[in-house]
């Protein structure tokens, strides 16, 4: 018998008050919220520069540390951001622990290479000013915020020790990049000798936040393994969200894309594995995220593949309908103009060829498209199913995007994804 995932406690946003010595910058205090989301405010004018949504520990497509969690050992994490600011802070997520996490101590600075750090970047984490803290369980906490100046599309490394045992972590599983491990505490080593041990997924890190000026509103792409990036380059940076990060630096406006994609996720139906249904955990991931504005939506290949090729990750199996699925795309559009933001839907890509594609899977996937397109009820369409296309048989990707799985683009395919979002549209 299948058993549901347990629903995480609500979850609290620790945004604190802090005066950034010889910044000139203050910040306003923020009201903690237990709404279920992690509502954090914009009106403090931090602007989310990176992101990775939440999961549950658990076995995965990649081997991961989450489920033995950590216990006197140090996590070195390295992430790019979209846009810079002169001040940071950093969002660390216990949502799915079961207990308290202690951080005995965290670090953040600009990355050199690999898990070396830039000289004289170095900056430690606080939380009330002090350097240990706890995250309650079901909880994501905001660091007290550093001078630390970061440039657009710049590497930044977050580090933590943790001496007591975690139990089992919360993390994002498919991070297409490098975390490091090392025994001890080595949280403000500048090189990266000591670490030694390396992992494919990010572990605890949910956010880094800027204050940039002028701030334009951020952008969130919101999906599945096709946002999150899978079958792009390993630590390259090549996810649509990183391309469209990178298009609009090159043509001068630049502004915030944070990626919120989980691989396997799915619109109508939660996994324990691959995250929390679309239509649920949507006001964490979208609207709890500082100074976005618009959120593009890029989900349902795998409502509709899961019911023709069910995944044993993504347990249970449930046929969706192309009328579900569809009705559930309203729900998100619902959330997303309730919450202030323009939304943008995404048609989905070509799958022929792949483990997903039927008859019918076809069929459910031009209902919906079809439906994104002509229906208006989205502010503006970015057409991936055409971008994606091959000239010879429209229903598969073209030979020249595909990763070879034929359902998900390799690194030319997500930069032709990015081509397909029109930079006017993100309002």
């Amino acid at each position: 018998m299948h058993v549901s995932p347990r629903r995480p406690p609500p979850v609290l946003i620790l945004a604190l008050t802090t005066l950034l010595a010889g910044s000139g910058v203050t910040l306003a205090a923020t009201p903690a919220a237990a709404t279920g989301a992690a509502t954090v405010s914009a009106t403090a004018g931090w602007t989310a520069t990176w992101a990775a949504s939440p999961q549950r520990p658990g076995v995965n497509y990649t081997p991961n540390w989450s489920e033995q969690g950590f216990a006197n050992q140090t996590i070195r994490q390295v992430v790019r951001i979209s846009v810079g600011g002169g001040a940071a802070r950093v969002r660390l997520s216990n949502v799915y622990g079961d207990a308290p996490l202690r951080v005995t101590g965290a670090t953040v600075a600009r990355t050199l290479k690999g898990a070396a750090i830039r000289p004289g970047s170095l900056r430690h984490l606080t939380v009330k000013r002090a350097r240990s803290f706890t995250i309650p369980a079901g909880a994501e906490l905001a660091s007290d915020p550093v001078p630390l100046r970061l440039g657009a599309l710049e590497s930044v490394t977050v580090t933590f020790y943790l001496a007591a045992p975690t139990g089992p972590a919360t993390y994002h599983a498919q991070a297409m990049a490098t975390s490091y491990r090392s025994g001890g505490d080595h949280r403000a080593d500048g090189g990266g000798a000591a670490f030694t041990q390396t992992s494919q997924s990010w572990y605890y890190l949910s956010g880094v936040d800027v204050i940039a000026a002028p701030r334009r509103d951020g952008v969130v792409a919101f999906g599945d393994s096709l946002t999150d990036g899978y079958g792009a380059g390993f630590g390259a940076d090549n996810r649509y969200p990183d391309e469209l990060a990178e298009r609009l630096v090159a043509e001068g406006r630049p502004r915030a894309v944070i990626n919120q994609g989980i691989g396997g996720n799915r619109v109508t139906v939660d996994s324990a594995w691959l995250g929390d249904k679309a239509t649920s955990r949507f006001r964490r991931d979208v609207l709890g995220q500082p100074g976005v504005g618009t959120v593009v939506i890029l989900e349902g290949i795998n409502d509709i593949g899961m019911s023709e090729a069910p995944s044993p990750l993504g347990a249970p199996p449930t046929e969706v309908s192309a009328a579900e699925l569809i009705a559930a795309h309203r729900d998100l559009i619902r959330q997303a103009r309730a919450g202030g933001l323009r939304v943008i839907g995404a048609t989905l890509p070509p799958m022929k060829g792949s483990r997903y594609h039927t008859a019918r899977g076809e069929a459910k996937r031009d209902e919906v498209n079809t439906w994104i397109r002509t229906s208006g009820e989205y502010d503006a369409v970015a057409d991936l199913d055409r971008a994606l296309a091959s000239p010879a048989d429209e229903d598969r990707l073209d030979p020249a995007f595909d990763s070879g799985d034929h359902l998900h683009p390799n690194d030319a395919g997500y930069r032709a994804m990015a081509r397909a979002v029109t930079p006017a549209d993100l309002g």
